[in-house]
């Protein structure tokens, strides 16, 4: 069985034919997903389907690319993590690929989410873009490492990767692994000690091969634990099985449903 580690199933392409979405989890060997907060209005769709079914769960965050969205506070990111389907913070972290100039809205942001994940001591669920630098420095400085959680849809090279394991991260892996030219993804594929890897398919977006251009879903990220296999050289079983148990040691909050996974 397999996790998605992040997806984002209540936005309008996959929510609109939800019963298919799961069903083809199901069909797929997807026990369980984790749908992704990252925005206020957006917030309660997320709890709604985590609530609705035992082997969904949610996180509450702000996604770092909109300098206009309605932020929660930290004392409401605490409030809301109380809830029992509330697994993680975020989506959080830094974004310098959407946003530019003057970015201290963004850089205070994420420190809310990293005190919020530091008082609750849920794991974060971090986004980077075209910010390693920054994103691994306010890691430090504020002490993510606290909170531990993971760097979802990894990109980067394998130098910000070995810093975030430092730091007690996951690195999480999207279908852009299985595209051919992302070789950077690939060796840090190869590279990330089996304990700390995840999967995940960032749905709608980035499906893997031979999906790639479509619409994506989390019965795909099948497909990115396949290739990750094949780089590594080891048996699909052996991965799926691997970041399966990863998911549920970082996400202690997440239990898993009897049966699947």
């Amino acid at each position: 069985m397999l996790v998605d580690s992040h997806c984002h199933i209540n936005f309008p392409d996959l929510a609109a034919r939800m019963p298919e979405v799961l069903a083809n989890m199901a069909a797929n060997g997807v026990s369980h997903a984790m749908v992704i907060g990252v925005s206020r209005p957006k917030y309660p769709e997320v709890l709604a389907l985590a609530e609705a079914h035992a082997n969904l769960f949610a996180t509450v965050g702000i996604h770092p690319d909109d300098p206009e969205a309605e932020e929660f506070s930290e004392d409401e990111l605490v409030a809301h993590a109380a809830h029992p389907k509330v697994v993680g913070i975020g989506e959080t972290g830094l974004d310098y690929h959407w946003c530019q100039g003057d970015l201290a809205w963004q850089h205070e942001r994420f420190a809310v989410h990293i005190r919020a994940a530091r008082r609750t001591g849920l794991p974060l669920v971090i986004h980077t873009r075209a910010s390693a630098a920054d994103t691994v420095r306010m890691m430090r400085e504020h002490g993510a490492d606290q909170a531990g959680g993971v760097m979802h849809c990894f990109t980067e090279d394998w130098d910000t990767a070995r810093a975030a394991l430092d730091l007690g991260f996951y690195i999480s892996l999207s279908g852009i692994v299985t595209f051919k030219n992302a070789a950077v993804v690939k060796e840090v594929a190869q590279k990330v000690p089996l304990e700390r890897l995840l999967v995940e398919t960032d749905s709608p977006y980035l499906a893997p091969v031979p999906f790639r251009g479509k619409t994506n879903e989390p019965a795909f990220v099948k497909h990115v634990a396949e290739h990750i296999a094949e780089l590594r050289g080891l048996s699909f079983e052996t991965v799926a099985a691997a970041t399966t148990d990863n998911f549920f040691r970082l996400f202690t909050k997440a239990q898993r449903v009897a049966g699947q996974g």
